[in-house]
């Protein structure tokens, strides 16, 4: 099978943009796809594929920071990767915009999904974006608020500074926390994968949620792995979209 990768900038936003060659220029139910923390669009091209190969348009872009982006990260441990979750929840729309406006986005066939920190933003965008019909959080977490006092419980113990008012700069994130208002999913998929080991974001918050919310329609895939993704999980994923997208 033959594809198309495209390379181009939406505003300042380096994107990768992935189709089968002969649906290139089509309208195609699309996925926005985001990265993981220290990671890059090209680091998820593989999972694009995969996608791409059911039939999506699939948007991959660089997060602030990142890929061809990339900014030196500040010795203030965690402000840049707060900093990077909160510039993707703003340039989203910035991005969706895109494709509306040049009518590429079949019947608002909308999907979201990301690996990491990209399934972090991906939680937090469903908290106030019904445009996504179908999402995907992969060794992510819903729960932002309990990542959160997690990396802040880490710097601690590892004498790393905390500023004292930390709760309060980062008071954005219990607006974006899915964790603590799942009604906003409605009754849209999502699919969440994680390992049992994973040793960056912990499983027990994720585990959590589900248990918590029998009534969402959540597709739940835990394994025992560590923090990584392999190729059966990316095939989980694509499978995923081609069903409920």
């Amino acid at each position: 099978m033959k594809f198309s990768l495209q390379s181009k900038y939406i505003g300042d936003i380096p994107i990768l943009e992935m189709t089968i060659d002969r649906l290139q220029n089509k309208t195609l139910p699309t996925i926005i796809f985001y990265h993981g923390w220290q990671m890059t669009k090209k680091l998820v091209l593989t999972q694009g594929r995969r996608l791409a190969a059911k039939g999506f348009r699939v948007v991959l872009p660089d997060s602030k920071h990142h890929g061809e982006r990339y900014q030196a990260m500040s010795l203030v441990p965690s402000l840049t990767f707060w900093q990077t979750i909160q510039a993707n929840l703003f340039e989203f729309e910035f991005i969706v915009k895109h494709y509306q406006k040049r009518q590429l986005i079949l019947n608002d066939r909308l999907g979201v999904g990301g690996i990491s920190m990209g399934g972090m933003t991906t939680a937090a965008l469903l908290t106030h974006h019904s445009e996504i019909k179908t999402a995907a959080c992969v060794m992510g977490t819903p729960d932002l608020l309990a990542y959160q006092n997690y990396l802040q419980q880490a710097l601690i113990d590892y004498d790393r500074f905390v500023p004292s008012d930390y709760s309060h700069l980062l008071s954005w994130v219990s607006y974006y926390n899915l964790a603590t208002q799942p009604g906003k999913l409605g009754d849209r998929p999502l699919f969440i994968w994680h390992g049992r080991q994973d040793e960056r974001v912990p499983f027990e918050s994720v585990e959590q949620f589900v248990k918590n919310n029998p009534q969402l329609n959540l597709t739940f895939s835990p394994a025992e792995a560590p923090h990584f993704v392999d190729l059966p999980v990316m095939d989980e994923v694509a499978d995923f979209f081609e069903n409920y997208l």
